[in-house]
């Protein structure tokens, strides 16, 4: 593999009265890996249809959110945000196709996923990108198993109802929502056996979210170094047990924003130096 394919489009992008950069962050993000000359490729993604949504989510939820008569994760009814949404989802389903059919890896640069449940948004998530990727491919008969490695701060919560309602045991999920009590020594010494548990899966979905730092104002634990070496380890393993892996941002809080940018910047560079010879 050359390059790190990237599934990145303008209509993924929103701009919400927010604490959240996440609707935006995408925009910064790709163009910060450009400037650094980061081998990625840039590719538009195709968006999802609302019946792909719909196979997590309760159709009158769908369609209320995108028909902007129900509120979004960011409390509000704009129809930016609405608009945005298929896209993102998109982004995340683009890339898990991608990282199928390479065998290695790609990237969907988004957020605000986890906390979606089955007819709720919380926590500036709307629609599950997670869930909506992993039905969707089981739909096409590309997946029988799933894994899911959930490394935001924050419990995925969303993604465990969606799991739970729908009896989905053929996904693993694991959402790291101990790790503020954990030491942050003993997260990195048993990440590998975490990863090596999703040996024999046909794709691992993985969030390396920015606010597992330790200065994060909604996390954190980790040092920037730790948080490198978190995701040296996820790429590192998943190449040695022979699961792709398509992986996004999540959260990432922090001000100013370069210091959220060089997180996702060593993420993309632990990526690259896995899978690209």
């Amino acid at each position: 593999m050359e390059c790190i394919d990237v599934f990145f489009s303008p209509k993924q992008l929103s701009n919400p009265e927010s604490a959240s950069p996440s609707p935006r962050k995408p925009e910064f993000v790709v163009a910060d890996w450009v400037e650094q000359g980061l081998p990625i490729r840039v590719v538009e993604p195709m968006p999802v249809s609302r019946e792909q949504i719909a196979l997590a989510h309760e159709r009158n939820y769908v369609d209320g959110v995108l028909d902007c008569l129900l509120p979004n994760g960011f409390r509000g009814r704009q129809k930016e945000v609405a608009d945005s949404l298929p896209w993102t989802s998109g982004s995340f389903l683009s890339a898990a196709r991608c990282a199928l059919e390479n065998g290695l890896a790609a990237c969907s640069p988004t957020s605000g996923f986890h906390h979606a449940g089955p007819d709720s948004a919380y926590g500036y998530c709307t629609f599950n990108g997670l869930m909506v990727t992993a039905l969707a491919l089981k739909a096409e008969g590309k997946v029988s198993r799933i894994g899911i490695l959930d490394c935001d701060e924050h419990y995925g919560d969303g993604s465990a109802e969606i799991i739970g309602k729908l009896g989905l045991d053929w996904i693993r999920h694991i959402s790291e929502e101990y790790a503020g009590a954990a030491s942050a020594q003993r997260f990195i010494d048993n990440l590998p056996a975490v990863v090596r548990g999703f040996a024999g899966y046909d794709l691992l979905l993985y969030q390396a979210g920015a606010d597992q730092h330790i200065d994060d104002p909604l996390g954190g634990f980790l040092t920037t170094a730790e948080l490198a070496e978190r995701d040296r380890i996820v790429f590192s393993v998943a190449r040695e047990i022979g699961i792709p892996v398509v992986w996004n941002l999540a959260g990432g809080y922090q001000q100013p924003l370069a210091r959220v940018l060089e997180i996702h910047r060593n993420t993309m560079a632990a990526c690259v130096a896995t899978f690209i010879a």
